[in-house]
Formats: structure tokens, C-alpha cells, sequence
């Protein structure tokens, strides 16, 4: 589920500040890593939905306010770690936020779930945290969730997107067509996934190992 929102009080830290670096995350990557959302970090989320520019590609219609944030961080406290996996994107340089990651709509008899990103502070984009990102994350869904496949969407005009999914080892199943209605015309919503196998096959330093 690419598109839907990975999801993201006025005392809050700002987006520039750093917060305090884990000696040893539990999920990450060479340059990032993943910590779970705070309601400190809810002033954030609202400045990165707010901005269409980052929203285009997502599920998100119109900006969300601080209430609706709240309300969105109520439910996914009763929801993370049983249908969802939510985290913020962190640098592991300073420790500033960058964007959201998660698996949603976990399916543990299947062994499923959809995936979905966005990465928030536009001065990071093309940088390649969305990939170490969504490479954490295969991780820890094959690796301690026992998922044998995770999947996403991605809307056709968006081709960065989807450039980074294929590095990360996602391959495409197929298309809808024109299932997505976008600045006034309909586009093909893109279905990607990546199997066990697949990930398995993928030679890159696994998240646990990253702190040993």
C-alpha cells in the first residue's frame, strides 16, 4: 500500500531537531533507523500532510489537521503490532525525522501484509532513504514477522517511486487500469511485491546485523 499514508502538540520538537540516538535500534538500515511514532511527533506529520507536494502520490485528499492527527494516533496505538507496524524514519547521523514506514493490513495466517511510505522532509528525497527503508522493513517483515509476501501500489506517473521499489527487490504483478483518479485524470495504480524467496535472494546486510 504505497499510497495510503505510512501513515504521519504545538510542544513537540521541531522537525529540525535531533532526538535522542538509540545505541542500538531495533530496525535499521546503513543511514537510517526506524523508532515508533510519539504524539510529540504529531506537529511534524501534520506540517508533511499538509503539503501537497509530498501528498500527491498518497491516498491523503486533504490535509490533515492537528485534531485529526490525534484521533489517527489514538487508533494506531490499538492497532500497532497487530494489524499494523508503524515507525517514523530516522537519520542515524543526527537522529531528525524524515518520513513514516509500516506494514498495514497484516494477515499472519497468509502471511501478508501491504506496505507504505513516505518520506516527509523534501530536502531528503533522491537520496535513497526510502530505500534503505523499505529494505528495514522487508527485513523485519521476513525476518521476525514470518511473512512470505508484502506488497504495495504505486500510481504509473510516479516512476521514483517505483524506480525504488525495483532496487529494493519488488517486481511488478500487474496493473489496474485507470483505478486511480489524479489532477484530473485517471492513471493505472501499479501492484509490486516481493516474495521470501525473493528477499532471501537479495544480498544485502539483514537489519539485525547492522548493530552487531
Amino acid at each position: 500500500m504505497l499510497q495510503g499514508r505510512s501513515e504521519s502538540s504545538a510542544d513537540g520538537p521541531m522537525p529540525t531537531e535531533s532526538s535522542p540516538l538509540p545505541s542500538a535500534p531495533t530496525i535499521r538500515g546503513q543511514r537510517i533507523y526506524l523508532r515508533p511514532a510519539e504524539r510529540a511527533d504529531l506537529p511534524t506529520f501534520v506540517r508533511w500532510f499538509g503539503d501537497g507536494e509530498t501528498t500527491r502520490y498518497l491516498l491523503i485528499r486533504a490535509p490533515f489537521s492537528q485534531a485529526m492527527e490525534e484521533k489517527w494516533f489514538d487508533g494506531l496505538a490499538e492497532r500497532q503490532g497487530k494489524s499494523d507496524y508503524h515507525f517514523v524514519i530516522c537519520l542515524l547521523a543526527d537522529g531528525r525525522a524524515i518520513g513514516t514506514v509500516g506494514l498495514h493490513r497484516l494477515n499472519l495466517e497468509n502471511g501478508s501484509a501491504e506496505f507504505g511510505i513516505v518520506i516527509g522532509e523534501k530536502g531528503e528525497w533522491d537520496k535513497g532513504y526510502g530505500t534503505e527503508a523499505l529494505q528495514a522493513m522487508s527485513d523485519f517483515g521476513f525476518g521476525a514477522l514470518r511473512l512470505e509476501r508484502i506488497e504495495l501500489e504505486v500510481y504509473a506517473p510516479n516512476a521514483r517511486a517505483r524506480r525504488s521499489y525495483e532496487k529494493a527487490g519488488f517486481v511488478v504483478e500487474g496493473t489496474l487500469r485507470r483505478a486511480h483518479f489524479l489532477e484530473g485524470e485517471h492513471v493505472d495504480v501499479v501492484i509490486m511485491s516481493q516474495l521470501r524467496d525473493e528477499w532471501l535472494a537479495i544480498d544485502h546486510p539483514r537489519a539485525w546485523e547492522l548493530n552487531g
